[in-house]
């Protein structure tokens, strides 16, 4: 037997095993100390970064600029929505290539900044700024292609307006931030950025088939009469929801930095402008309702001119003798409705025009409304007598259309609406300005001034429109008109109220030289009735019509005078 060779090296003895340990121990401590040292930096560096580094611009893929909400309209049509863009930036201070050359390159492919411009951002020293903001795709490639890794590309939330200019001042837009800055945008702004409500569209009364009808008439009268401007307001009488609104010229809201100024002001809402004729019924149903016109055959003087102050009143076609109301209205008789005017007095004018909501701010969900203007303290009885027919007061488009619903839905004023109507947005009690009475007697007072009077170019066979011409002069210049034309339909079951106005329109051969609103948004009433009457439901019936017996009994015939 072998006998067993033992390696004494091999043999520790308790005392130094225990010191190996304690020296493993001491290892694994400065390893955790290291580490710990190594995070404490990176975390220092990364506060560093986030105290020091530039933030006169955000960085690419920014959190903070919100997604937004969608717009539809009552159908759910998509009107507004959030999509990927690209956004270019540049890290001024880690440019390779010279700065000169790519500042060039960039004008090239970019212009809506010079050379000077993109070398001053180029030389700025910056950690970071913009380039360009909502990209196309073929610029982004075209970009890339300069092969500069200081240049840098990602995706960043981006507004969407799928129909282009498709109501554009209605919807409005956004900034390059995200943040509304016009029209329903700006209005339900922070419900659009709500993460709660995303999935939730904000559902606007518009209809975007009746918008398309509106604005498609609309833009065609304003190139044919050359004038400098338009706008048009279709409203449910009964629930005062919009359902077209139109201001031209037209936007594009995915680009309105290249619209102009005229382009981005809405002429429905903010814009406020004298609308002349279309305020007469406004002043018969008033007089109507104080009693002092007691029939539509009640006669009054109407003589060829009539003095007030160092002004003289006039008709374009004269009466020269006693006419009745429902003359008055047909032949949109200016002395005629001054004398009811002058009757009704200041006090009971403005009392009906602030219980129709025209003596102040539109009411609307839109920041962009107009302030009237009116007579002021100079409100006495020469300004009660053009009041009573459109002079010397300036309200909005949507004033008016507003104004006719409450005349013809039974009397009662209420609000308009860009939302539609349902159990977050209830049609309101509203407010009495007229008698149920009243109201009824003007559905043939309207009705006759367009079979009979000044709007037979606004009607449309078997829709049964009723309503009333307005061409007033400018303020500044007597010799520029505003045509307007109001008018509800069907007549007989007032249903719904459109307006149309054209600012500065001018005469054509066509109409042999005239410029009023007879000749050139009568027509485009038609034309918007025409085609938005089988999409609202309202099928045209030539067996139906307004009781035109309660006026014509009361209007001489033509060759009498």
């Amino acid at each position: 037997m072998t006998a067993m060779t033992i390696n004494p090296g091999r043999i520790r003895a308790p005392a130094e095993r225990q010191q190996a340990l304690a020296l493993t121990y001491h290892r694994l401590m400065l390893m955790m100390l290291v580490f710990a040292g190594v995070t404490f930096l990176i975390v220092f560096r990364l506060l560093y970064l986030q105290v020091s580094t530039d933030r006169s611009v955000a960085t690419l893929g920014d959190p903070l600029i919100p997604e937004r909400g969608d717009i539809v309209d009552r159908n759910g049509v998509p009107l507004a929505r959030t999509i990927d863009a690209w956004a270019i930036a540049v890290h001024p201070n880690k440019l390779v290539s010279d700065p000169n050359e790519l500042a060039v390159k960039l004008a090239e492919l970019m212009p809506e900044r010079s050379a000077a411009d993109y070398l001053q951002i180029l030389k700025s020293g910056k950690t970071f700024a913009y380039l360009s903001r909502r990209a196309m795709p073929e610029l982004i490639g075209a970009v890339n292609a300069l092969g500069e890794p200081g240049i840098v590309f990602d995706r960043e939330p981006d507004r969407l307006y799928p129909n282009l200019g498709l109501a554009a001042h209605v919807l409005g837009y956004t900034d390059l931030d995200g943040h509304g800055a016009a029209g329903i945008e700006r209005a339900f702004d922070q419900r659009l950025r709500q993460r709660d409500m995303r999935g939730t569209p904000v559902q606007l009364s518009m209809d975007a088939r009746v918008q398309q009808a509106l604005e498609a008439e609309l833009g065609a009268a304003m190139a044919k009469f050359s004038a400098i401007g338009a706008a048009g307001v279709v409203m449910d009488i009964k629930t005062g929801e919009v359902l077209a609104m139109t201001s031209l010229p037209e936007l594009n809201p995915n680009a309105p930095g290249r619209g102009s100024m005229e382009a981005r002001f809405n002429r429905a809402t903010l814009g406020v402008y004298e609308l002349g004729s279309t305020f007469k019924p406004f002043t018969v149903a008033m007089a109507m309702d104080d009693g002092h016109v007691k029939s539509l055959g009640q006669m009054y003087d109407c003589p060829k001119g009539v003095k007030v102050g160092n002004h003289t009143i006039g008709d374009t076609h004269p009466f020269g003798r006693p006419c009745s109301v429902a003359e008055i209205m047909k032949e949109s008789s200016n002395v005629g409705t001054a004398k009811i005017a002058a009757q009704l007095g200041s006090a009971r004018q403005q009392a009906y025009l602030r219980k129709m909501g025209f003596l102040e701010k539109v009411s609307i969900e839109l920041m962009e409304r107009g302030r009237t203007l009116t007579p002021g303290a100079n409100w006495g009885e020469a300004a009660t007598m053009t009041v009573g027919f459109g002079h010397g007061i300036a309200v909005t488009p949507l004033h008016l259309a507003s104004g006719y619903a409450t005349l013809l839905n039974g009397g009662i004023w209420r609000p308009a609406t860009m939302l539609k109507r349902g159990p977050g947005n209830p049609v309101p009690q509203g407010r009495r300005v007229f008698s149920e009475d009243t109201s009824y007697k003007m559905r043939a007072l309207l009705r006759l001034v367009v079979t009979h009077g000044t709007g037979k170019k606004a009607d449309a066979p078997g829709y049964r429109i009723g309503g009333k011409t307005g061409s007033a002069e400018k303020y500044h210049n007597r010799s520029l008109l505003v045509t307007t034309f109001a008018g509800v339909f069907p007549i007989d079951d007032p249903r719904y109220v459109v307006v149309a106005m054209l600012d500065e329109p001018k005469g054509i051969a066509e109409t042999h030289g005239f410029r009023t609103a007879a000749w050139n948004v009568g027509p485009v009433i038609s034309k918007v009735v025409s085609r938005i009457g089988p999409v609202l439901g309202v099928q045209p019936d030539d067996r139906r019509e307004a009781n035109l017996s309660e006026v014509l009994s009361f209007v001489r015939d033509a060759k009498e005078h």
